[in-house]
Protein backbone atom coordinates (compact mmCIF):
# COMPACT_ATOMS: atom_id res chain seq x y z
CA UNK A 1 0.00 0.00 0.00
CA UNK A 2 3.16 2.40 0.64
CA UNK A 3 3.70 2.38 -3.52
CA UNK A 4 0.78 3.67 -3.91
CA UNK A 5 1.36 7.43 -3.66
CA UNK A 6 4.38 7.39 -5.20
CA UNK A 7 2.51 5.74 -8.30
CA UNK A 8 0.08 8.48 -8.30
CA UNK A 9 2.49 11.17 -7.97
CA UNK A 10 4.53 10.28 -11.02
CA UNK A 11 1.22 9.81 -13.07
CA UNK A 12 -0.03 13.39 -11.96
CA UNK A 13 3.80 15.14 -12.29
CA UNK A 14 3.89 15.12 -16.03
CA UNK A 15 0.33 16.04 -16.87
CA UNK A 16 0.49 19.52 -14.46
CA UNK A 17 3.51 19.95 -16.10
CA UNK A 18 2.12 19.58 -19.80
CA UNK A 19 -0.60 22.02 -18.15
CA UNK A 20 1.96 24.11 -16.83
CA UNK A 21 3.84 24.53 -20.15
CA UNK A 22 0.71 25.15 -22.28
CA UNK A 23 -0.70 27.86 -19.62
CA UNK A 24 2.77 29.50 -20.29
CA UNK A 25 2.90 29.36 -24.36
CA UNK A 26 -0.62 30.73 -24.77
CA UNK A 27 0.31 33.16 -22.15
CA UNK A 28 2.94 34.62 -24.22
CA UNK A 29 0.92 34.11 -27.34
CA UNK A 30 -2.39 35.59 -26.29
CA UNK A 31 -1.51 37.24 -23.05
CA UNK A 32 -1.90 36.49 -19.07
CA UNK A 33 -5.56 36.84 -19.16
CA UNK A 34 -6.17 34.31 -21.95
CA UNK A 35 -3.92 31.63 -20.46
CA UNK A 36 -6.05 32.60 -17.12
CA UNK A 37 -9.23 31.94 -18.86
CA UNK A 38 -7.73 28.86 -20.72
CA UNK A 39 -6.71 27.26 -17.29
CA UNK A 40 -9.62 27.84 -15.03
CA UNK A 41 -12.46 27.77 -18.04
CA UNK A 42 -12.26 24.10 -17.58
CA UNK A 43 -10.98 23.89 -21.44
CA UNK A 44 -7.44 22.68 -19.75
CA UNK A 45 -9.03 19.84 -18.56
CA UNK A 46 -11.44 18.61 -22.01
CA UNK A 47 -10.63 17.07 -25.51
CA UNK A 48 -9.46 20.23 -26.56
CA UNK A 49 -6.28 20.41 -24.32
CA UNK A 50 -5.85 16.32 -25.08
CA UNK A 51 -5.94 16.87 -28.76
CA UNK A 52 -3.55 19.82 -28.25
CA UNK A 53 -1.65 18.28 -26.39
CA UNK A 54 -1.33 15.68 -28.79
CA UNK A 55 -0.83 17.71 -32.05
CA UNK A 56 2.04 20.32 -30.68
CA UNK A 57 3.00 21.31 -34.34
CA UNK A 58 -0.45 22.97 -34.27
CA UNK A 59 0.86 25.55 -32.24
CA UNK A 60 2.65 27.93 -34.58
CA UNK A 61 0.19 27.75 -36.55
CA UNK A 62 -2.26 29.21 -34.30
CA UNK A 63 0.16 31.76 -33.50
CA UNK A 64 0.47 32.87 -37.08
CA UNK A 65 -3.22 33.21 -37.44
CA UNK A 66 -3.70 35.06 -34.21
CA UNK A 67 -0.93 37.54 -35.37
CA UNK A 68 -2.36 37.63 -38.62
CA UNK A 69 -6.12 38.32 -37.01
CA UNK A 70 -4.85 40.64 -34.85
CA UNK A 71 -2.90 42.76 -38.04
CA UNK A 72 -6.02 43.14 -40.04
CA UNK A 73 -7.46 44.20 -36.70
CA UNK A 74 -4.73 47.04 -36.93
CA UNK A 75 -5.51 47.21 -40.29
CA UNK A 76 -9.30 47.82 -39.98
CA UNK A 77 -8.20 50.77 -37.44
CA UNK A 78 -6.27 52.52 -40.10
CA UNK A 79 -6.98 55.74 -42.18
CA UNK A 80 -6.24 56.61 -45.72
CA UNK A 81 -2.39 57.35 -44.84
CA UNK A 82 -1.42 53.71 -45.75
CA UNK A 83 -2.87 53.61 -49.21
CA UNK A 84 -1.61 57.39 -49.72
CA UNK A 85 1.95 57.85 -51.81
CA UNK A 86 4.47 59.59 -50.75
CA UNK A 87 4.52 61.99 -54.32
CA UNK A 88 6.20 59.89 -57.30
CA UNK A 89 6.90 56.92 -55.20
CA UNK A 90 4.30 54.43 -57.06
CA UNK A 91 4.88 51.52 -59.30
CA UNK A 92 2.15 51.03 -61.92
CA UNK A 93 -0.99 53.54 -62.62
CA UNK A 94 -1.23 55.93 -59.86
CA UNK A 95 -4.67 56.04 -60.50
CA UNK A 96 -5.17 52.28 -59.77
CA UNK A 97 -8.20 51.12 -58.30
CA UNK A 98 -6.42 47.91 -57.29
CA UNK A 99 -3.91 48.96 -54.63
CA UNK A 100 -0.80 46.56 -53.14
CA UNK A 101 1.12 48.37 -50.51
CA UNK A 102 4.87 46.85 -50.19
CA UNK A 103 7.61 48.05 -47.14
CA UNK A 104 10.89 47.61 -48.41
CA UNK A 105 14.50 47.71 -47.80
CA UNK A 106 17.45 47.98 -50.48
CA UNK A 107 19.70 45.62 -48.32
CA UNK A 108 17.08 43.37 -48.34
CA UNK A 109 17.23 39.80 -50.73
CA UNK A 110 14.64 38.85 -50.03
CA UNK A 111 12.77 42.59 -51.01
CA UNK A 112 15.12 42.25 -54.44
CA UNK A 113 13.85 38.39 -54.87
CA UNK A 114 10.17 40.03 -54.64
CA UNK A 115 10.89 42.64 -57.62
CA UNK A 116 10.19 40.68 -60.39
CA UNK A 117 6.99 40.06 -58.75
CA UNK A 118 6.06 42.97 -58.55
CA UNK A 119 7.37 43.85 -62.11
CA UNK A 120 5.19 40.86 -63.21
CA UNK A 121 1.89 42.14 -61.18
CA UNK A 122 2.19 45.58 -62.85
CA UNK A 123 2.69 44.16 -66.38
CA UNK A 124 -0.07 41.89 -66.16
CA UNK A 125 -2.65 44.67 -64.65
CA UNK A 126 -2.81 48.09 -65.52
CA UNK A 127 -4.83 48.69 -63.03
CA UNK A 128 -2.94 48.10 -60.12
CA UNK A 129 -0.97 50.51 -58.44
CA UNK A 130 1.87 49.60 -56.04
CA UNK A 131 2.53 51.68 -53.17
CA UNK A 132 5.97 51.43 -52.19
CA UNK A 133 7.05 52.85 -48.21
CA UNK A 134 10.69 53.10 -48.00
CA UNK A 135 11.27 51.44 -44.62
CA UNK A 136 15.20 50.80 -44.79
CA UNK A 137 15.50 48.35 -41.40
CA UNK A 138 19.04 46.71 -42.55
CA UNK A 139 21.63 48.97 -41.65
CA UNK A 140 23.09 51.58 -44.54
CA UNK A 141 20.15 51.48 -46.41
CA UNK A 142 18.86 55.35 -45.07
CA UNK A 143 20.71 56.93 -47.76
CA UNK A 144 19.37 54.68 -51.02
CA UNK A 145 15.74 55.23 -49.30
CA UNK A 146 16.23 59.02 -48.75
CA UNK A 147 17.58 59.20 -52.62
CA UNK A 148 14.32 56.92 -54.16
CA UNK A 149 12.34 59.62 -52.42
CA UNK A 150 13.56 62.28 -53.76
CA UNK A 151 13.59 59.92 -57.14
CA UNK A 152 9.51 60.23 -56.73
CA UNK A 153 9.65 64.31 -56.67
CA UNK A 154 11.35 63.97 -59.69
CA UNK A 155 9.05 61.11 -61.39
CA UNK A 156 11.60 58.93 -61.72
CA UNK A 157 11.42 56.82 -58.71
CA UNK A 158 11.23 53.41 -60.46
CA UNK A 159 13.77 53.65 -62.44
CA UNK A 160 15.90 54.73 -59.27
CA UNK A 161 13.87 51.83 -57.22
CA UNK A 162 14.66 49.38 -60.36
CA UNK A 163 18.82 50.38 -60.58
CA UNK A 164 18.96 50.28 -56.93
CA UNK A 165 18.48 46.63 -56.93
CA UNK A 166 20.57 45.72 -59.80
CA UNK A 167 23.82 47.93 -59.08
CA UNK A 168 23.44 47.81 -55.21
CA UNK A 169 25.11 51.68 -55.17
CA UNK A 170 23.30 54.81 -54.78
CA UNK A 171 25.13 57.09 -57.14
CA UNK A 172 25.04 54.82 -60.03
CA UNK A 173 21.58 54.46 -59.51
CA UNK A 174 20.92 58.02 -58.96
CA UNK A 175 22.41 58.21 -62.34
CA UNK A 176 20.97 55.35 -64.49
CA UNK A 177 17.74 56.86 -63.25
CA UNK A 178 19.03 60.69 -65.21
CA UNK A 179 18.11 62.29 -61.85
CA UNK A 180 18.92 66.14 -61.17
CA UNK A 181 21.64 65.44 -58.25
CA UNK A 182 22.12 68.63 -56.53
CA UNK A 183 17.81 68.83 -56.42
CA UNK A 184 17.96 65.48 -55.44
CA UNK A 185 20.50 65.92 -52.55
CA UNK A 186 18.69 68.60 -51.56
CA UNK A 187 15.24 66.59 -51.34
CA UNK A 188 17.04 63.64 -49.47
CA UNK A 189 17.93 65.78 -47.07
CA UNK A 190 14.63 67.65 -46.58
CA UNK A 191 12.03 67.11 -43.38
CA UNK A 192 9.49 65.45 -45.60
CA UNK A 193 11.58 62.80 -46.75
CA UNK A 194 12.79 62.56 -43.08
CA UNK A 195 9.04 62.68 -41.70
CA UNK A 196 8.25 59.83 -44.90
CA UNK A 197 10.57 58.04 -43.51
CA UNK A 198 9.32 57.99 -39.74
CA UNK A 199 5.78 57.67 -41.06
CA UNK A 200 6.87 54.17 -42.57
CA UNK A 201 8.14 53.18 -39.46
CA UNK A 202 5.19 53.66 -37.33
CA UNK A 203 2.87 52.33 -39.80
CA UNK A 204 5.13 49.26 -39.97
CA UNK A 205 5.02 49.01 -36.37
CA UNK A 206 1.85 49.36 -35.54
CA UNK A 207 0.61 46.72 -38.25
CA UNK A 208 2.81 44.61 -36.33
CA UNK A 209 6.06 43.59 -39.02
CA UNK A 210 8.90 42.67 -38.12
CA UNK A 211 10.82 42.60 -41.32
CA UNK A 212 10.99 42.92 -44.97
CA UNK A 213 9.41 42.63 -47.46
CA UNK A 214 5.97 43.19 -46.07
CA UNK A 215 2.77 43.92 -47.64
CA UNK A 216 -1.06 44.93 -47.79
CA UNK A 217 -2.69 43.20 -50.46
CA UNK A 218 -6.85 42.46 -50.59
CA UNK A 219 -6.67 44.80 -47.36
CA UNK A 220 -4.48 42.02 -45.97
CA UNK A 221 -0.82 42.28 -44.18
CA UNK A 222 1.31 39.66 -45.45
CA UNK A 223 5.11 39.42 -44.58
CA UNK A 224 7.42 37.77 -46.52
CA UNK A 225 8.85 37.22 -49.80
CA UNK A 226 5.76 35.31 -50.72
CA UNK A 227 6.12 35.30 -54.50
CA UNK A 228 3.66 36.43 -57.33
CA UNK A 229 0.81 33.52 -56.69
CA UNK A 230 -0.04 34.34 -53.10
CA UNK A 231 0.44 38.41 -54.00
CA UNK A 232 -2.07 37.60 -56.83
CA UNK A 233 -4.70 36.24 -55.08
CA UNK A 234 -4.41 38.72 -52.31
CA UNK A 235 -4.87 41.66 -54.75
CA UNK A 236 -7.86 39.75 -55.99
CA UNK A 237 -9.79 39.49 -52.71
CA UNK A 238 -8.83 35.71 -52.47
CA UNK A 239 -8.00 34.48 -48.86
CA UNK A 240 -5.11 32.72 -50.20
CA UNK A 241 -2.97 30.82 -47.48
Amino acid sequence: MSTTPPLETSHAAPSTLRHTLLTALLALVFGFAGAAVWSYSGLADNRTRAFMLGNPDMLPQMVEAYEAQEAEKRLADMGPELFTPFPGVVIGNPSGSKVLVEFTDYNCPYCEASLKDVNRLVAEDPDLMVVVREWPIFEGSEQAARMALAAGLQGKYRAFHDAMFSTGDVAAAAQAAGLDMARAQADAASQAVTTEIARNYDLAQSLGFTGTPAWIAGRKPISGAVGYDKLKAAIAGDKAG
